[in-house]
């Protein structure tokens, strides 16, 4: 078993302490970034995207304002789902829990579901955010922490939303390898969207923008990608990241997470979804990624990053080839065809799929 020898976890991060732990490694001052052409080069060369960081800009005017148009128009929509995840969550693991957020687009929606559970039900539950790489597995240093802390609790791990379901598959064999060695942790996975099909626990199946898939690490907690680089980790560490506070004067984590737990208040209709939530993953969204994989012929599957969080990255921080769209008249897909358009990117109309649309990266 894994020996860590922080007796506790350092701080991290700008949000606040009694809304979730980081369990990372503080690599400022270690690591540094590199730009998009460079690292896109790096990772389809070989190199694990996990052993470097992209460069994290202050974000633009038109960004900003693309957060802020998502936050307007989607708050209730966020709301009404961290509420119904958070009761499916109470009601699989009852009152003795932990939750476990993926860092770093779990994290926000973690503390969501950590402030619901509170106003409602009077719960104050430990939350923490760990580390998972897709190829690597999940940070098993923090996990034996968190069961050495909780020896008793019910572990949830919680995301921002699925796409192919590359994380769920991750988790499920990291999980498998930790209850080999006596751990006894759930591989089960909560989403505040689920359009991919391949998670039991949901808020919402509905392929919408949630707003923190806009703003990187201002909306983050001012936390970078996860990093796992032998020069900078080693066996006894966590998994590591970066503290950006120099952008502290852009950061917009806190005032995210405030904005959603007012609408909490606000919503209606919950145990109606509830009545009808449909519990087995169907793994539709994979189906279709395979489909398009071939049809596209496109050689990596990584290329294909489906759904509209996924699709927004891709044209914030990676090399796009083209943008898949399955209705060009849908209004919630405007900034997708704004970002399309202000980075020559072809779009495509491509009706057979679940996902609004789908961003597809170019081989350089």
């Amino acid at each position: 078993m894994s020996q860590i020898n922080h007796k506790t976890a350092e701080a991290l991060g700008s949000y606040a302490r009694e809304d979730v732990q980081f369990l990372l490694k503080n690599l400022n001052g270690q690591v540094e970034e590199e730009g998009l052409e460079v690292r896109e080069k790096a990772i389809q060369s070989g190199v694990h995207y996990s052993e470097m960081l992209p460069i994290e800009y202050k974000p633009t005017k038109a960004y900003l304002n693309l957060y802020k148009r998502a936050l307007d128009h989607n708050k209730g929509k966020v709301a009404h789902a961290v509420s119904v995840v958070a009761e499916q969550i109470l009601k699989r693991n009852g009152n003795d829990l932990v939750l476990v957020s993926l860092a770093r687009a779990g994290t926000p929606i973690g503390i969501l579901v950590k402030r619901y559970l509170k106003l409602f039900h009077k719960l104050d539950v430990p939350h923490y955010s760990v580390s998972i790489i897709r190829g690597r597995g999940i940070d098993e240093n923090a996990i034996h922490y968190i069961r050495r802390s909780h020896p008793e609790e019910k572990v949830q791990f919680i995301d921002g939303w699925t796409g192919k379901g590359a994380i769920t598959q991750e988790l499920y064999q990291s999980c498998k390898k930790l209850n080999e060695q006596g751990l006894s942790i759930n591989p089960s996975l909560a989403v505040l969207a689920d359009p991919g099909h391949c998670s039991p626990l949901y808020g919402t199946r509905e392929d919408f923008l949630i707003p923190n898939a806009c703003l990187n690490s201002t909306v983050s907690g001012l936390v970078s990608r996860t990093v796992l680089n032998k020069n900078y980790i080693n066996e006894n560490d966590f998994h590591g990241a970066k503290y950006y506070t120099e952008l502290s004067g852009d950061d917009r984590s806190n005032e995210y997470i405030d904005v959603i737990t007012k609408e909490l208040e606000k919503v209606e209709g919950i145990s109606e979804f509830l009545d009808h939530h449909e519990s087995v993953p169907s793994w539709q969204g994979l189906k279709e990624v395979r489909s398009i994989q071939a049809k596209q012929g496109i050689e990596q599957i990584n290329h294909i990053k489906p759904g509209v969080g996924e699709t927004t990255r891709v044209l914030l921080r990676r090399v796009p080839w083209k943008v898949l769209v399955k209705d060009q008249e849908d209004p919630a897909l405007g900034h997708i065809l704004q970002l399309a358009k202000e980075n020559n990117v072809p779009i495509e109309e491509y009706r057979q799929m679940s996902y609004a649309c789908c961003g597809l990266i170019k081989k350089v």
